[in-house]
């Protein structure tokens, strides 16, 4: 399910790109300063994402979504590294980086599963995927820190306890989360636990706002980006669950004699 709800958010961030063309707006496009007619680039984004995620909808198509999608996703990732070089790591910065890096490693994950099942160097660029996104999961944890006022106010406020138990109690999570993919500690269970709280995210802080204000970008842009990004975790997910049933089956096997 993971690359379905991946590609599914993939093409709501396409249409968007498509609708609001104005470059400025969009953190994506933005490290290309100013160019002639940058709404065109907005607009090729947007058809790639599209195309790219309707694509990861079906087996035969899928690989070729992939493709698509990681070339434009690891575009938009090295786009920041000049900024995150000269503001020396400064948060929002390196947020804006590992926030791409996490979507990216959604994408070349999918990419590197659906090739040759065999093949030595598609499991290590799978894994390499499985890592990069880990550690962006850390730039997340540090996110909900450094910005914890607002996540506190986006808490809907009739969910019990409180607003603060909740910003804490999901910053932990986003630690925990961090610290198990990374380690590879109960690393299965940590990411599918954090599929869930992202789309909790998804439907309990950004969809009632998207309703309650459906004219403001920023909250099209943070519902798309949430899924995506849930999306990601699920594929991360589903990586992990076939690499255990993969390692399970082969200790399965009768040893040769």
């Amino acid at each position: 399910m993971g690359r379905h709800v991946f590609g599914g958010a993939v093409i709501l961030y396409g249409i968007l790109f498509l609708y609001w063309r104005d470059s400025s707006i969009w953190l994506q496009v933005q490290p290309f300063g100013k160019i002639p007619h940058p709404e065109m680039l907005a607009s090729l984004a947007g058809a790639i994402e599209i195309l790219g995620g309707f694509a990861l909808q079906w087996r035969k198509t899928a690989r070729i979504g992939a493709v698509a999608l990681s070339a434009i996703l690891l575009l938009f990732t090295l786009l920041w590294i000049p900024a995150l070089v000269a503001h020396r790591a400064a948060f929002p910065y390196d947020g804006n980086f590992f926030m791409q890096l996490s979507q990216f490693s959604g994408a070349f994950i999918v990419l590197t599963t659906l090739g040759a099942s065999d093949s030595r160097r598609m499991a290590l660029a799978a894994r390499l995927g499985y890592w990069f996104f880990g550690v962006s999961v850390v730039s997340l944890t540090w996110g909900q820190i450094y910005y914890f006022s607002p996540t506190v106010a986006l808490v809907p406020k009739w969910i019990p306890p409180s607003q603060m138990f909740w910003a804490i109690a999901t910053t932990v999570a986003f630690g925990l989360a961090a610290i198990a993919l990374l380690s590879g500690r109960l690393a299965l269970l940590g990411s599918r636990l954090l599929t869930a709280m992202l789309m909790g995210f998804g439907v309990v802080v950004w969809l009632p706002l998207l309703f309650a204000g459906p004219h403001k970008l920023f909250n099209w842009t943070e519902t798309a980006e949430t899924f995506v990004i849930a999306g990601a975790a699920w594929i991360v997910a589903d990586y992990l669950g076939q690499t255990r049933h993969h390692d399970q089956a082969l200790s399965q096997q009768p040893m040769e004699i």
